[in-house]
């Protein structure tokens, strides 16, 4: 497999050509580690497209096409990624958190996270923190992923880990944010126990986490 190929092709946002040499690898029975070297190239390749998206290259359209792309992307490899486990490692309810639309980064770690074994409870977006708390107190997930791309993101963010304290949810489970705003100081500010502004990264962690 040519990964820096397979990068341009995803930062082109060539959909033929991604797809083929997707199922010519997963043709080869190759090993989760050599699986995850192309789900990072093609990571790599969604970087092109923020990047020319930000040079004003790309539009909306574009961003939404590559996150579908990358969906597509992560379905087809879903065979060798988790070495197709069927047992699941751990649930997550996720959601992009209120005022918020963007599910493009959200809509990537769910499908990561998916491949990677977990049960993924997706709510949507903009969720209210009675969305969040009603959802955690049906499935009991492990874990919670809060999405936001816009700064306002971050209180909501806050106010739904405040909502979940006062209903007593708050310690039984670990909670990740993740979107364009979140830092170490807004992590800590909102009272999340991790964050993350990679998918890759945000699934190591879950994975961590259930170990």
């Amino acid at each position: 497999m040519d990964l820096s190929a397979l990068t341009h092709a995803v930062g082109e946002l060539d959909e033929d050509e991604v797809l083929e040499m997707l199922n010519d690898f997963v043709e080869t029975n190759p090993s989760e580690a050599d699986a995850q070297k192309v789900v990072n190239a093609c990571q790599q390749g969604m970087a092109i497209v923020g990047d020319l998206f930000d040079k004003g290259e790309y539009f909306v359209g574009d961003l939404i096409f590559a996150g579908e792309l990358l969906t597509s992307a992560i379905e087809t490899l879903k065979p060798v990624i988790g070495s197709g486990t069927t047992e699941k490692v751990g649930s997550i309810v996720l959601g992009t958190v209120e005022g918020d639309l963007h599910d493009i980064g959200k809509n990537i770690f769910r499908s990561m996270s998916e491949a990677a074994g977990f049960e993924v409870y997706d709510i949507g977006i903009d969720q209210s923190p009675d969305a969040f708390v009603e959802k955690i107190k049906e499935v009991k997930p492990k874990i919670i992923g809060m999405s936001g791309v816009l700064t306002l993101a971050i209180d909501s963010m806050k106010n739904i880990i405040d909502e979940m304290k006062k209903e007593g949810l708050r310690d039984d489970v670990k909670i990740i944010i993740g979107g364009n705003p979140v830092t170490k100081e807004a992590c800590e500010h909102v009272g999340a126990d991790a964050f993350t502004t990679n998918a890759a990264e945000g699934v190591k962690i879950c994975q961590d986490w259930v170990q």
